[in-house]
């Protein structure tokens, strides 16, 4: 994870300060990327802790095809992290905050909705994973194994609790090796960043397990990387400590055959040692 430390590091030397919609504050750097190779390790941030189980079931989550926070919460349910932007969401509506009820949980056509249901102009629904899971055991050499999470007709503060920052991934094949590069439009460096990069390596994993492939490399590229202001003193003691060697991921064998088979039990990481969290406050 030493890549994702010397990204901090270099966001701090060369960022710029700007405004946000949050109004806290970012400083702020365009066009990032990263390797990280499978075979290296699970890419479990060591230099403070993961939260694991709410990073693996929000994942779980998005694969449901769920857009309702709180078929989250049955997942797991200590998972707060779409809290304070289902809060948010209920006063963009004009509601009060204590008639979050009024929603139901739902906020928008969130990423799970894009991944599996995306709605075309016909009124057809398109099971875009489910398409890229095809098409890497049917055509394993095809350039369109794409999963696309961005849709701007779906994306306004009125429609949606969050527009998606992770918003394009793709698949890659060689030699049986599988690879995912994910495209995110706007990366929270030190909160979000490290959840990102797990989530998408689990994905991967899980990917590779139902086709028959190995998981190979995870490729992180990222559009608008940035710390916000209020987090920097936590960011300058993260890169402080040492990394520590990356854990082994182990999938329990339950002859799971399609992505839906899996549940958040099957995930666990192995050797799994970290530094103290460190914490910051989330901004909406």
């Amino acid at each position: 994870m030493q890549e994702y430390l010397d990204q901090l590091q270099y966001i701090l030397d060369n960022g710029t300060v700007r405004g946000d919609r949050t109004g806290v504050g970012t400083t702020s750097v365009f066009g990032l990327n990263a390797r990280y190779n499978m075979a290296d390790g699970f890419p479990a941030v060591t230099t403070k802790k993961l939260a694991w189980k709410v990073m693996s079931s929000e994942l779980i989550w998005f694969i449901s095809g769920s857009t309702n926070i709180n078929d989250l919460k049955a997942v797991y349910a200590h998972n707060k992290i779409w809290d304070a932007n289902y809060e948010d969401y209920t006063k963009r509506l004009g509601l009060e905050v204590s008639d979050g009820d009024c929603l139901n949980g739902e906020m928008g056509r969130v990423y799970g909705s894009q991944w599996r249901a995306w709605q075309t102009t016909d009124g057809r629904q398109v099971d875009q994973l489910q398409e890229a899971i095809d098409l890497i055991k049917d055509n394993p050499e095809s350039r369109r194994i794409i999963v696309n999470a961005w849709n701007p007709g779906e994306a306004s503060p009125d429609q949606v609790a969050l527009p998606p920052c992770h918003s394009f991934f793709q698949f890659y094949v060689a030699d049986n090796k599988l690879s995912l590069q994910m495209y995110q439009r706007s990366a929270d460096m030190f909160l979000g960043v490290p959840f990102n990069i797990a989530s998408y390596s689990l994905l991967l994993h899980m990917v590779a397990k139902v086709t028959g492939t190995v998981a190979h490399e995870f490729v992180h590229t990222i559009g608008d990387a940035h710390i916000y202001l209020d987090a920097v003193d936590q960011v300058k003691e993260q890169i402080s400590r040492e990394p520590l060697s990356l854990p082994e991921l182990h999938i329990e064998d339950r002859g799971q055959q399609t992505i839906d088979d899996f549940v958040m039990e099957d995930f666990k990481l192995v050797n799994y040692q970290c530094h103290d969290a460190i914490k910051a406050k989330m901004a909406v």
